[in-house]
């Protein structure tokens, strides 16, 4: 009789979804048993801190009792056996995105100076929007409306919104937060100005944080106000960065027209300009008057302030650049408060009423027909509509083939308006 041979067939096991965080090589000690009482770890990007551990991504060991090691463990080698046998490779499940990676720091670290700039810049505006709410309150007695949002893709916002109150008809001053992948038109678009961005891939991450401000008194003596400080970043699909640049500006839109204002507005932006770079006040003033321009009508939206896009290494370093945001930001109240608390109870007829009224809808052109930052925010996915459109004023008006009188303050203004000034 034929001696029977053992015959050995292998079986697919069973699968298991399994977390494919950093691995490390498979210890001999797998099954060892180990001290009781300590705190169970779990795989990720980023592995957790500890003193004690030899090797990196491994922690203080993990207490798994007998019958959990067996049955965790035979399964596992008998996967890693098929796995030899047959060549087979499990699907890795994508690694985390920006957003959940940045909201991992801020959980465990806080921002700090060597926090990502993204994270800083965020902090940064969130602290300026609650100061600035806090003192447009006090100048005006009423309280904003605060409302807070999120974006699934990640990010979200703050908006705080004054509606009809003693000073302001409508006020609005908002931050947000957006992560998202820019496509690749869009891609191909920013290339010419920021040579870093990969041209060969489909779509890339991105970051955005802003924090915009527009304010349209009741009173049309006093002057409308617009700001935004912005921070863009894009990475490659392991998050690094490889792109970034700031833009922003700030800017005045009066109705009628004092020269005292307009002069104390540009001399409060050209101090802080001048902090950081001598040619800054005149080269971003020169930029405003290009941009806030409604080439249809030939005039400019208002009397100007600075404007600047897509300021990044190649004009100073990153920090450089957020210390000089950040001056202008800071700029802000100083630069604005003292109009509308000289201009807020000043009197006014029907009449100047009206001629507000056509100001405003010259401002409503602007922002739908021209302005890049009103048309990036509606075409990006999910974004908030009516976080965007804030900037519009709650009324205006369009009179058909209005002109000014001759000789009155109303016609002054058009005139400086198609022939921009140097007001310091």
């Amino acid at each position: 009789m034929a001696p029977v041979r053992p015959s050995f067939r292998l079986l697919r096991p069973p699968f298991f979804r399994q977390n494919y965080g950093r691995r490390g090589l498979l210890r001999v000690d797998f099954f060892t048993p180990r001290s009781v009482g300590q705190t169970a770890r779990h795989m990720s990007d980023v592995p957790p801190k500890s003193p004690n551990s030899g090797r990196s991504g491994f922690g203080k060991s993990t207490v798994w009792a007998p019958k959990t090691r067996l049955f965790i463990g035979i399964p596992f080698i008998g996967l890693l056996i098929y796995s030899m046998a047959t060549g087979d490779k499990p699907e890795r499940l994508d690694g985390p995105s920006m957003a959940e990676k940045d909201a991992l720091i801020k959980r465990e670290s806080g921002i700090t100076d060597q926090s990502p700039m993204r994270l800083r810049m965020e902090e940064f505006i969130k602290q300026h929007q609650k100061q600035i709410v806090a003192e447009l309150e006090g100048i005006d007695g009423k309280r904003f409306h605060i409302d807070t949002w999120d974006r699934p893709q990640g990010g979200g916002g703050i908006s705080c919104v004054l509606q009809e109150g003693n000073v302001f008809e409508k006020a609005g001053v908002n931050t947000s937060v957006v992560y998202g992948r820019l496509p690749r038109p869009a891609i191909l678009k920013m290339r010419a100005d920021h040579k870093a961005l990969d041209p060969d891939v489909d779509s890339l991450p991105f970051f955005a944080a802003g924090l915009s401000l527009v304010l349209h008194p009741s009173n049309p003596m006093a002057p409308t106000v617009h700001l935004n400080y912005r921070y863009f970043e894009t990475a490659d699909e392991a998050g690094n960065t490889n792109a970034w640049w700031y833009g922003g500006g700030s800017d005045l839109t009066p109705s009628y027209l004092f020269d005292e204002d307009a002069i104390h507005f540009h001399n409060t932006i050209k101090a802080a300009c001048e902090k950081h770079d001598k040619s800054y006040y005149p080269r971003f003033k020169k930029w405003c008057d290009e941009y806030f321009n409604n080439k249809h009508r030939g005039e400019t939206r208002g009397v100007g302030g600075i404007f600047f896009d897509d300021l990044d290494e190649t004009e100073k370093d990153q920090e450089q650049l957020f210390a000089f945001v950040q001056d202008c930001l800071s700029a802000f109240l100083p630069s604005y408060v003292p109009i509308i608390k000289r201009r807020k109870d000043l009197p006014f007829t029907e009449k100047e009423k009206q001629w507000q009224q056509i100001r405003r809808g010259r401002y409503v052109e602007f922002n739908l027909v021209h302005d890049r930052g009103t048309a990036f925010g509606l075409n990006t996915p999910g974004s908030r509509v009516e976080s965007i459109l804030m900037s519009l004023p709650l009324t205006a008006r369009w009179q058909y083939m209005h002109s000014p009188e001759k000789g009155s303050r109303e016609e002054r203004l058009v005139d400086v308006l198609k022939n921009p000034r140097e007001w310091v």
